[in-house]
């Protein structure tokens, strides 16, 4: 199963990011022809996390479809598998759009309050 690892290198790259803060939520772009099966993903992400400052964050995967586009005839068209033969003219000169990301896209960190500018020299009783 390599979600495992690439959950870990996003768990990673997040941990790095977060620089000690805590992370509540973390949303990766998974395209539909990279091969990772989101709910594998899920699973890893939980174990990966535990022990770090990701550890009980909320993971929201966001999935792309494949889209691509033939260069002969110019037609555009869904790719669920990566096969990359146009579906109008069956050639083999085909772009791929989109489907193939896998991003960390965005991660939410715990931030703390600033103090009062005159916290220092305000008095308590």
């Amino acid at each position: 199963m390599h979600e495992m690892a690439i959950t870990q290198s996003v768990i990673d790259a997040v941990c790095e990011h977060a620089a000690g803060r805590r992370v509540h939520g973390v949303t990766v772009t998974v395209g539909a022809l990279c091969a990772v099966v989101p709910d594998a993903m899920r699973f890893c992400f939980e174990l990966a996390a535990e022990g770090t400052v990701a550890e009980g964050a909320d993971l929201e995967i966001v999935e792309v479809a494949g889209a691509a586009r033939c260069r002969g005839c110019g037609a555009e068209f869904e790719l669920t598998y990566p096969i990359l033969l146009c579906r109008a003219c069956g050639g083999a000169d085909v772009e791929v759009r989109s489907g193939q990301e896998l991003r960390i896209t965005s991660m939410e960190v715990e931030s703390t309050c600033a103090q009062p500018v005159d916290a220092a020299t305000t008095r308590q009783r």
